[in-house]
C-alpha cells in the first residue's frame, strides 16, 4: 500500500477573511475574566466565578438595598438577576427551608454550576434592536442594572452564605453582602406579588360556573 501525503496548505492570502474577535466575548473574557458560551445571544458561564439569583424585577428591586455597589445585576424583562457567590444555588433551598419558606412556591430560583445566562451587552456597547423578543424568549434582551466594572474582583463583591450575621454594608463580613438577608427579602417579596396574583383573579366559584353553563343548584330550582 503506498501512504498518502496530504497535500501542501496554501499560503495565507492577505485579502482572505478572517473571522473577526466578537467584542462581546473579548470584553467579557479579557476585561472581566468571566468564562463565555457563544452566541448570538452570547451567554455568561455561572457557577465558576458567580451564580445568579433570578425572580421577579419587584423582588430584586427590595432586595438591592442589601447589596455593595460593586455587586453586579441583571435585568431582563420582568426578571432580575442577581450576581451571587458561586455555590450559592446548591445552598437555596436548604436556604429557603431554613427561612421557612420551603413549604410554598416562590418564583425564586439560581442558576449555578453547569449553567448559563444571558450576556447582555457591555456598557457603551450598542444595545440589541428592539423586538427581538421570541417565542423560547419574550422578555426580550437583558440588559445590565448594575454592570460590572473591569479591573475590579467581582467575587469579594457577591453576597454570600459565609457572611452570616455581618455588619458591612448589606449585612456581610469584610465588606461581603449576606446572602441570607437577600434571598429572605426576595422571598418575602416574591410571596407578596403571587398573593397580588392571586387576588386579582376573577371569582370562579362553581355556583358562577354552573350559572354560566345554564344550570341552577337544586335549591333554586324546586
Amino acid at each position: 500500500m503506498v501512504p498518502t501525503v496530504p497535500l501542501p496548505r496554501r499560503p495565507l492570502d492577505p485579502g482572505d477573511p478572517v473571522d473577526p474577535v466578537d467584542p462581546v466575548q473579548q470584553w467579557y473574557e479579557n476585561e472581566l475574566g468571566w468564562a463565555t458560551v457563544p452566541g448570538p445571544p452570547w451567554r455568561l458561564v455561572t457557577g465558576v466565578l458567580f451564580d445568579v439569583l433570578e425572580g421577579p424585577a419587584e423582588a430584586g428591586f427590595a432586595a438591592l438595598r442589601h447589596l455593595g455597589p460593586g455587586s453586579p445585576v441583571v435585568l431582563h424583562g420582568d426578571r432580575m438577576g442577581l450576581l451571587v457567590a458561586a455555590g450559592s444555588a446548591e445552598e437555596l433551598p436548604g436556604l429557603l427551608d431554613w427561612l421557612e419558606w420551603g413549604g410554598l412556591a416562590l418564583d425564586l430560583t439560581a442558576v449555578g454550576a453547569g449553567g448559563s445566562v444571558e450576556a447582555p451587552p457591555p456598557p457603551g456597547f450598542p444595545a440589541p434592536p428592539a423586538g427581538r423578543e421570541t417565542r423560547e424568549d419574550p422578555r426580550g434582551a437583558a440588559r445590565w442594572l448594575r454592570p460590572p466594572e473591569p479591573g475590579c474582583a467581582v467575587r469579594p463583591a457577591l453576597p454570600t452564605l459565609s457572611a452570616l450575621g455581618g455588619g458591612a454594608v448589606g449585612g456581610g463580613v469584610g465588606g461581603a453582602p449576606d446572602l441570607v438577608r437577600v434571598v429572605q427579602t426576595m422571598a418575602t417579596q416574591c410571596h407578596r406579588v403571587r398573593l397580588g396574583r392571586v387576588s386579582a383573579q376573577p371569582l370562579t366559584s362553581s355556583y358562577f360556573s354552573r350559572m354560566d353553563a345554564g344550570t341552577r343548584p337544586r335549591s333554586l330550582t324546586s
